[in-house]
């Protein structure tokens, strides 16, 4: 190492300063579209570290990036309480789809299945109760062979076709 004053020791390890800065450089081309809160606040304060304490940075410059990092900071606070709300919202809506379709058992109903060879059929039964997996409400339906044998299947909403009396 030339100058031990051009040095930085990270994790035990030693780097030139040229070595380092090509380093942290790396961790913004990661994500050229995103640069977390994390990254920018490693970044600012490498670049305080690097610093010639003979030619400081300016502080107006210095404030300016407090600013950003402020401002990156509630941005951030304010996309995750987005996310928050759009979550209670899809679960509202769940709900209400799922009482709606509760008020229905004992309805009659039909609904089209495609089986593996592509061939769609439709297929009639009387709703028995509803389902949720992954998120997602379904219908347990009782349908009713030609033989008088009953089964009971689950039938995704996207697949209804029609809900009332005399289906059958």
């Amino acid at each position: 190492m030339a100058n031990p004053l051009n040095t930085t020791t990270v994790d035990g390890k030693t780097y030139a300063r040229d070595e380092y800065t090509t380093a942290t450089k790396t961790i913004a081309d990661k994500n050229k579209d995103y640069i977390s809160k994390d990254t920018f606040l490693q970044l600012m304060v490498k670049q305080m570290q690097f610093q010639d304490p003979l030619d400081p940075m300016d502080n107006s410059e210095y404030l300016s990036q407090l600013a950003q990092f402020s401002a990156l900071e509630q941005m951030t606070n304010v996309a995750s309480g987005l996310e928050n709300l759009t979550t209670m919202v899809e679960n509202i809506d769940t709900s209400v789809l799922v009482g709606q379709l509760s008020n229905m058992i004992d309805k009659d109903v039909q609904w089209a299945a495609t089986d593996e060879n592509g061939k769609t059929t439709t297929h009639t039964g009387v709703i028995k109760g509803v389902s949720i997996s992954d998120g997602a409400p379904s219908l347990i339906c009782e349908v009713t062979a030609a033989d008088g044998t009953k089964a009971t299947t689950k039938v995704e909403i996207s697949n209804l076709t029609r809900i009332g009396e005399g289906l059958k």
